[in-house]
């Protein structure tokens, strides 16, 4: 196969000259095979058949990979209610009703990414509220957190829940003071609501897919850690749909990770963490340990600072995780925990204590979120094989609100991305899209200035903001230690995986730039995989 020479670029993540500098890459199946001058590069492929790609003095980046987020779900999203920028109930409301009136009477009315902490008042609508803009289509809508949801009066019929319906172990339906339901659901209170949901076929779920691939990789993003097993309902449908895609032409990196209750399935089907492709592999075992500061289910160690009579909850008891490590260590996995609270934090570092991850596994632990923690977690965490798998880009969506949910006497402890690398943490970055945005240049902003777009202060907490390098690092490096891959990626070095993101400013200057970024390019596997 014929090589292909990229000219002119201005490098950055390679280790070997100063950042910056205007160099040319020639790329071979799929790998990096030579880094220098063009004129270099020209004098030793004399005789060569190759292509030419000319890169125009850009900023060239080592391929950034999205170490958090969930592909098919963002895929999904396109089609869905999107509440992003919804300012108040009022015009929460007003987009049902939009909605409402084109939809056919019966059919679901589904929305996501509504966060009543933008509204003054700070008020979700109430079920009765939802009842009055339609009371002809079942509604569920999605918080931001995807750990709280609002129902309407229809929506509860279908799910067979009543007011006298008790709350399940790991959840909780809301209630007004006289006993009648609001239209909150928390946590695995929504499973029922799932269950009388139209499913998407093969076709729309491999649709989503791809979908959600074309859009990370307009934005730069070469490849995903992605948990879709709960959406696409097996492991060897999603297999199937990867393999197709692929076959189809579409050149992604994805590195799975398997929500727990497959993992029978695994075991099943011979899988394990590790094993694929260069397209396609299989990561951690994905378990929740608690839910969202948003909707006061994260697990804290002392009750919330707004809310006394609450402490959070936890989505297992010890015993239970202990029991999920063990069976994901007996056939060949990591786990990756989604722990946000700093009791949550606890709970998972113990069973990581109790039942380690053996010296065999060609995978980290993943320490998912870490946005409340103490001093001697971060120990904890040091001292056992694992990567925290942050999301810098919930320091513009929670602060300032946050504040108030944990109190002062916890705010060192928030988000403290700086102080986990400091400590020897190793540290991925992701979105968690379709929670946030996918951009990865809105992460590397929120980490280095600590507050939102538009603002001007010196940031949230601003001790732990991140230097420019340390920000890309999380997208760079650190997604590829929480992969296993720092020898396949992460840096432009000879050898590696022919990844690159291509934008049209550098990345190390004024960090606003970043919220004006353009990706002009993004080359997957030395193949132009996104143009602009």
């Amino acid at each position: 196969m014929a090589g292909t020479l990229y000219a002119n670029g201005r490098l950055y993540g390679y280790p070997d000259d100063g950042p910056g500098r205007l160099l040319s890459v020639y790329t071979e199946e799929g790998r990096i095979a030579a880094i220098g001058s063009a004129e270099e590069l020209r004098l030793q492929l004399a005789g060569r058949s190759y292509g030419t790609v000319d890169w125009e003095g850009a900023a060239v980046l080592p391929g950034l990979v999205d170490a958090h987020m969930h592909l098919a779900m963002t895929g999904m999203k396109l089609d869905m209610l999107d509440f992003t920028g919804c300012a108040s109930r009022e015009q929460m409301l007003e987009a049902i009703r939009e909605r409402a009136a084109v939809t056919p009477s019966g059919e679901w009315i589904l929305g996501l990414n509504w966060n009543e902490n933008d509204f003054a008042p700070a008020e979700a609508p109430h079920r009765l509220e939802l009842d009055a803009v339609t009371d002809r289509h079942p509604v569920f809508l999605t918080r931001t957190c995807f750990h709280a949801y609002l129902g309407n009066s229809e929506a509860f019929r279908r799910a067979g829940v009543a007011a006298d319906t008790p709350d399940p172990p790991s959840g909780s339906y809301g209630r007004d003071p006289d006993g009648s339901l609001n239209g909150w659901i928390y946590e695995d209170a929504s499973r029922p609501f799932s269950a009388v949901q139209p499913k998407p076929d093969y076709a729309a779920l491999k649709a989503a897919v791809r979908r959600g691939a074309e859009h990370a990789l307009s934005l730069g993003l070469t490849g995903v850690h992605t948990e879709d097993l709960r959406l696409i309902g097996g492991a060897e449908t999603m297999l199937r749909i990867h393999r197709e895609l692929r076959e189809e032409g579409l050149a992604f990196r994805t590195h799975q990770l398997m929500y727990h209750e497959y993992l029978p399935e695994l075991a099943e089907l011979g899988l394990r963490a590790g094993s694929g492709d260069e397209w396609l592999r299989i990561g951690a075992v994905k378990l929740f340990a608690d839910g969202a500061i948003g909707g006061r289910t994260a697990l804290l160690s002392a009750p919330y600072s707004d809310a006394p009579g609450t402490s959070g909850m936890a989505v297992h008891t010890p015993e239970e995780l202990e029991r999920i490590f063990a069976e994901a260590r007996r056939i060949g996995f990591p786990v990756a925990v989604h722990a946000i609270g700093d009791g949550a934090a606890d709970l998972t570092l113990t069973a990581m204590e109790r039942v380690p991850l053996p010296q065999s596994c060609r995978l980290p632990d993943r320490f998912i979120h870490a946005q409340v923690l103490r001093r001697d977690l971060v120990v904890r965490m040091k001292n056992l094989p694992l990567i925290a798998d942050i999301q810098p880009r919930f320091v513009a969506s929670d602060f300032p609100w946050v504040l108030e949910r944990v109190g002062p006497e916890r705010t060192r402890w928030l988000y403290a991305w700086k102080s986990l690398l400091e400590a020897g943490v190793v540290c991925a970055g992701g979105s968690d899209a379709p929670i946030e945005p996918v951009s990865p240049f809105l992460g590397m902003h929120a980490a280095i200035t600590r507050r939102k777009p538009g603002e001007r202060h010196a940031g949230y907490v601003p001790e732990e903001k991140l230097t420019a390098g340390q920000a890309l690092g999380l997208f760079t490096s650190g997604s590829a230690a929480a992969a296993g891959e720092t020898a396949e990626r992460g840096s432009l070095e000879t050898g590696k995986r022919a990844d690159f993101t291509v934008m049209d400013r550098p990345p190390g200057s004024d960090p606003d730039d970043l919220l004006a970024a353009r990706v002009r390019m993004t080359v997957v596997n030395g193949t132009v995989a996104y143009k602009l």
